[in-house]
């Protein structure tokens, strides 16, 4: 199914330049630029489709302002039902037929695995995935294509450094799942450790199909520190073996295996209390933002463009806060809107604010950097909610 939506995040149109000639700026006339991408609109992750609802809305508003360089951004939008076929299938179509100048939020790392290679080929922008693998900032291999979030293996960098500031010797237990978003964490570690990886680190890995985590637990039991590279399902499983074991060490878990609903409660809200994970987005269920001027724009944009949407979800305020990136990127064009402009600018965002990121929380990218975000704050489960504490920490190592 085709959506067209415009998608402006912006303030005032800026005055409008002479345009590039039509050969090298696909998809840019003197009234339009033409971008899309696809998602999981249906399928086992459709909840997760929402973040492009938000980017819908915001284009609305920047739209109405009058766009960026006197022209209207046109969003096009397709449900690739997260099956990788199907998203090869609608990106060529957005290449090929639609003519797009660029690709954006592309969501899941299996779908955009499978297009990665052509989009490359085709020296189209494919910009700020909606994904957590730190393959995606790999200048050199796929230099037009671009993640957004802190990747595992930043987050596991975060949660070593911090480790380490509690307990300079500390020995590590790490768990990971046996694929790309497990080995992040195995890389971030070892980014932190250096050559004191192996001396101090005993890690065990799980597949997917396995049914417990239980006897890698045990094995890896006695240790300082446990990260814990898993997702929802087995996040759960750890905490509650961690429990029953009284291994009472601190204990890691990535931020998308936070989830109170997906997590904490299956583990046992009891149970779970002191695990840490880390957070970058304001959450707009916590009230320690309710007088913020930031989430006050945020809200006042929901009421107003998506006035039916759930504003406790956090992939909304995501799909936002990426939306406002764009902009920034297509402001910094000048009003040149090649595709080689629009992937420079996109590697040339300096210290970056935007309000619904936390406090000291900067966008950063250059030529040799394509991860935007690299900067988190821990939290911690307290047996009623995640806190926040502590300093922003810089996951970058250079």
């Amino acid at each position: 199914m085709q959506r067209r939506t415009a998608l402006l995040a912006g303030a005032a149109a800026l005055a409008a330049p002479r345009l590039a000639r039509a050969q090298e700026a696909p998809g840019v006339t003197a009234t339009e630029i033409r971008f899309g991408g696809t998602t999981a609109l249906s399928g086992p992750v459709s909840a997760l489709g929402v973040q492009c609802r938000a980017v819908e809305g915001v284009c609305r508003m920047v739209n109405e302002a009058g766009g960026i360089a006197g022209r209207k951004l046109t969003y096009i939008l397709y449900d690739d039902g997260f099956s990788p076929p199907k998203t090869l299938e609608q990106v060529r179509r957005l290449v090929e037929q639609d003519r797009v100048a660029f690709l954006f939020n592309m969501l899941g790392t299996a779908p955009n695995n499978a297009v990665v290679r052509y989009v490359n080929q085709r020296k189209v922008p494919h910009l700020f995935l909606s994904v957590n693998g730190d393959k995606w900032g790999d200048y050199q291999a796929n230099p037009w294509t671009m993640g957004f979030a802190p990747s595992a293996r930043t987050e596991a960098q975060v949660f070593a450094r911090h480790a380490l500031a509690g307990k300079p010797d500390a020995r590590f237990a790490l768990l990971y799942q046996n694929d790309d978003f497990g080995r992040d964490y195995v890389h971030g570690l070892r980014d932190v450790l250096g050559v004191a990886y192996e001396s101090r680190v005993r890690a065990a890995s799980y597949e997917v199909t396995d049914p417990t985590v239980d006897s890698q637990l045990i094995a890896l039991q006695g240790a300082d520190v446990l990260v814990s590279g898993v997702t929802t399902k087995f996040a759960a499983m750890a905490i509650r073996k961690l429990h029953e074991l009284g291994w009472r060490a601190p204990h890691y878990i990535p931020s998308g295996a936070s989830s109170v609903a997906g997590v904490i409660t299956p583990a046992g809200v009891e149970r779970a209390i002191g695990t840490l994970s880390s957070a970058y987005l304001k959450d707009p269920n916590d009230q320690a933002w309710a007088g913020d001027a930031g989430m006050a724009e945020y809200r006042a944009f929901m009421a107003r463009w998506l006035p039916e949407a759930d504003t406790t979800d956090i992939y909304y305020t995501y799909g936002y806060t990426v939306a406002l990136a764009l902009m920034q990127v297509l402001r910094q064009c000048d009003g040149h809107f090649s595709r080689e402009r629009i992937m420079r600018e996109a590697a040339n965002l300096r210290g970056l604010g935007i309000p619904t990121l936390l406090p000291g929380i900067r966008v950063d990218t250059s030529p040799t950097d394509y991860r935007p975000l690299q900067q988190l704050q821990l939290i911690r489960w307290d047996g009623r909610m995640w806190q926040r504490f502590g300093e922003v920490i810089d996951g970058a190592v250079s």
